[in-house]
């Protein structure tokens, strides 16, 4: 995944519309830059709106609790809807994207008002997601557009928040998942997966080479050891047998002799019939 440019409008500390695109001077050629600013400048509601496009969730609510007062009926303070800038009667997220297949994408979260006043409730939050540039919609509802966005980037919300966009205080909570949780996000970030293929592969051979070992012994198991009179006899069979074949390997060599000399003389008499159909012909001519 690639992120091509972070907008929106009327997010937290952010007023009216912003965009940042990661495309144009002087960011397009900044290998590496940070966001800084003073405390509201908006520092964390850009990546506030990251997610939000992305997922309909962002890491700062994620331990919200209680209620926030609002319009009506107070909402969970843990609602994405609470980082609408207050006095404003909509707002919105947008993320233009470079998913995993190559393909470009805008991904959109929007909510509003009723009436789209700034008196109005609270309206359900929406999220779009549209090929680029052609601006064609994936998705009809939500939760397709959520699981379309997912597919596209290879993480779900949370491997996103952990692995890739740490918030304050979280690097610690990478660094002390479980092994092969850490593992498989490293994995789907690298794209190494041909490791786990090769490490599951190689499992997979072993058992197979274990049960055949313990088919083996268990065979082995059920043999009894012959005794001495049994070991005698065996082998005096062994050697009749060994002097039987060299027998027969004379035999068979004294028979290849004798078919190669038949067939020697079968050809020489063949050339001598030839020869006479040869002199007669001659002889006939003259």
């Amino acid at each position: 995944m690639k992120i091509l440019r972070i907008g929106g409008k009327n997010l937290a500390s952010l007023a009216d519309e912003f965009s940042v695109d990661f495309g144009s001077e002087p960011l397009a050629s900044s290998g590496l830059f940070a966001i800084s600013g003073p405390t509201g400048a908006g520092k964390s509601t850009l990546l506030d709106a990251l997610c939000l496009a992305l997922y309909d969730r962002t890491p700062r609510l994620v331990h919200a609790r209680g209620k926030t007062p609002d319009v009506g009926d107070p909402i969970s303070s843990d609602d994405p809807r609470t980082l609408l800038r207050r006095g404003t009667p909509e707002g919105y997220a947008e993320v233009d994207f470079v998913g995993n297949d190559g393909n470009a994408y805008r991904a959109r979260w929007s909510v509003r008002r009723a009436r789209t006043k700034a008196a109005g409730a609270l309206q359900p939050t929406a999220m779009t997601l549209h090929g680029l540039p052609q601006l064609h919609p994936i998705g009809a509802t939500k939760t397709e557009v959520r699981a379309e966005i997912e597919a596209r980037i290879g993480l779900n919300f949370e491997q996103f928040t952990r692995a890739v966009l740490l918030a304050q205080n979280e690097f610690a909570t990478f660094l002390k998942s479980q092994d092969d949780e850490r593992g498989m996000l490293l994995e789907t970030l690298t794209g190494s997966t041909v490791y786990s293929d090769i490490s599951r592969r190689a499992f997979e051979r072993q058992k197979q080479e274990q049960h055949a070992l313990q088919q083996i012994q268990a065979r082995l198991a059920d043999q009894k050891p012959l005794s001495g009179e049994e070991r005698g006899e065996t082998e005096r069979l062994a050697r009749e047998a060994d002097a039987a074949v060299a027998a027969l390997d004379m035999q068979r060599g004294a028979l290849e002799t004798d078919l190669r000399w038949h067939e020697q003389a079968g050809r020489l008499a063949q050339g001598v019939d030839e020869a006479r159909a040869a002199l007669a012909q001659r002889s006939a001519e003259v």
